[in-house]
C-alpha cells in the first residue's frame, strides 16, 4: 500500500502544498482535510464508536461515528463517502445523509474538516480493524462523559457543541 498524501491548506482552506500522512504527524500540522461523519438515529442519539488499542493516534478513544483524511486531489465529500464505505460498511446512495458544516483551527479543531451527519437507526456493522465498541448517546451525555475523563479526539467535544448544542 501506497504512503497516503495529504494536501496541506492556508487559513482559507487553499491547497498550498502536499505532505505524507506520516509528515505531517510528525510534524503536528494542523493545515490538513478531514471528514467526519455523525450516526445519528430518530431518537437524537449519536452513535459513538471507541477506537481499536492498535491505532497509532487515539489508541482506545472515543471517536466521530466515521472519520477520514481527505487524501489528496479528494473532495470532503468523497472522502467521507469512501470512509463510511471503509469504517461502517454503510452506502451512501442508499442511506440518507446532510452536511452539518465545516470546522477550523481557529474555532477548535484539530484541524481543517467538514462535518456530516448520517440517520441510521441501528448499529452500524462497523470495521473491528478499527472500532471495539460503540454507544449510541445524547450530545450532553457524550460531552459530560469526554469532559469525566474518557479518552476522546480532542475536538469532539467542540463539533458537539456547535452542530447540537446551539443555543
Amino acid at each position: 500500500m501506497s504512503e497516503e498524501i495529504l494536501d496541506l491548506v492556508d487559513e482559507h482552506d487553499q491547497v498550498i502544498g502536499q505532505l505524507s500522512r506520516r509528515e505531517v504527524h510528525e510534524k503536528g500540522l494542523h493545515n490538513f482535510r478531514a471528514a467526519h461523519g455523525l450516526v445519528v438515529n430518530k431518537e437524537g442519539k449519536i452513535w459513538i464508536p471507541r477506537r481499536t488499542a492498535t491505532k497509532k493516534l487515539h489508541p482506545n478513544a472515543l471517536d466521530y461515528s466515521v472519520a477520514g483524511h481527505v487524501e489528496a486531489g479528494e473532495t470532503y465529500e468523497a472522502s467521507f463517502i469512501r470512509e463510511t464505505g471503509e469504517e461502517l460498511n454503510i452506502d451512501l446512495s442508499v442511506v440518507p445523509w446532510r452536511l452539518l458544516g465545516a470546522l477550523t483551527p481557529s474555532e477548535g479543531a484539530y484541524c481543517f474538516q467538514t462535518v456530516y451527519e448520517i440517520q441510521y437507526d441501528s448499529e452500524p456493522p462497523y470495521n473491528p480493524k478499527d472500532f471495539s465498541e460503540a454507544n449510541w448517546m445524547s450530545p450532553q451525555e457524550i460531552i459530560d462523559r469526554i469532559e469525566s475523563g474518557d479518552l476522546a479526539k480532542g475536538d469532539i467535544v467542540t463539533t458537539i457543541k456547535k452542530f447540537y448544542l446551539k443555543s
